[in-house]
């Protein structure tokens, strides 16, 4: 299997996981907690969202570390999926009742940190247990976590009429590290369901300027992705060129697929583009 990141993507992942914290934080710090940023959320139950997540994958890379206090658990994530993963953030935060935003901006950056410090001397390419019987390298995991900064950060933002760049070195961590990374060890059953079986393959490239080229091929109802050195005068059916940051907010529901498209930053070409739909109704986030 091909190495999911080089030590130049690891450590950009850690630093750009750090960065983005401190960003969050501040941002966080400077709004009213009780500020509506979603149609259910406050401000305070995003960080609370993202707070959960970093004790959790806290927890994933050392044993040690003190558990989340969610009964069964365990037992809940192998049938977590893209469909239920909203479902499964709701029973999370019903056990973490804490709304105060001084602890939880405290616990935050407590578990970011042990985070890095654990991944310090760690590969890259070690995979952890996730949602849905998932396999994620630690460097998916970091960039999964800088992903949720970034959006949540973006929601926060636009409720409190604060900017919120995003810059697209990071953004593009999340297609480059996290779903390169989990389709390459495993997704389990994160994505089931979708698009139905098909034997005919659908081969689908991913460009941007922060990045290498990704080819992923759905056939027979999986995603696989191609790696660099195989196929190499395989014509894509669909490619899209991107900006990372539009990229993820479309797929993560924040920006419509008309308007990344109309903007220019979410560009398809492609031999059969009419195909991509298909291959996004599989390969998908929650939005």
């Amino acid at each position: 299997m091909a190495a999911t990141a080089s030590a130049e993507q690891w450590r950009t992942a850690r630093t750009a996981l750090a960065d983005q914290t401190d960003r969050f934080v501040g941002l966080v710090r400077a709004t009213d907690p009780a500020t509506m940023c979603t149609a259910h959320w406050s401000v305070v139950d995003t960080l609370a969202h993202v707070a959960s997540l970093a004790w959790y994958y806290a927890c994933l890379v050392d044993r040690e570390h003190p558990p989340l206090p969610v009964p069964g658990l365990s037992e809940q994530l192998p049938g977590v999926t893209v469909d239920t993963v909203a479902d499964f953030n709701d029973v999370l935060l019903r056990h973490l009742p804490e709304r105060d935003p001084g602890p939880l901006l405290d616990r935050l950056q407590a578990d970011v940190k042990r985070l890095l410090v654990v991944c310090e001397g760690r590969r890259p390419d070690e995979t952890v247990p996730w949602l849905g019987g998932a396999r994620v390298p630690l460097a998916g995991l970091c960039a999964h976590l800088v992903n949720e900064l970034l959006i949540h950060g973006h929601d926060v933002a636009r409720a409190a009429g604060r900017p919120w760049p995003i810059p697209g070195r990071d953004a593009a961590l999340f297609l480059e590290l996290f779903l390169v990374g989990v389709t390459r060890h495993g997704y389990g059953r994160l994505i089931d369901g979708g698009a139905p079986p098909s034997e005919r393959p659908i081969l689908v490239e991913f460009r941007s300027a922060y990045a290498a080229p990704v080819r992923f091929r759905l056939q027979y109802g999986r995603v696989s992705v191609v790696e660099p050195d195989a196929e190499p005068d395989a014509r894509p059916d669909a490619r899209i060129d991107h900006d990372p940051a539009t990229l993820n907010l479309m797929m993560f529901g924040r920006v419509s697929r008309a308007r990344a498209v109309l903007s220019g930053k979410v560009r398809i070409s492609g031999r059969r583009p009419w195909l991509l739909p298909a291959f996004l109704r599989k390969f998908r986030t929650p939005s």
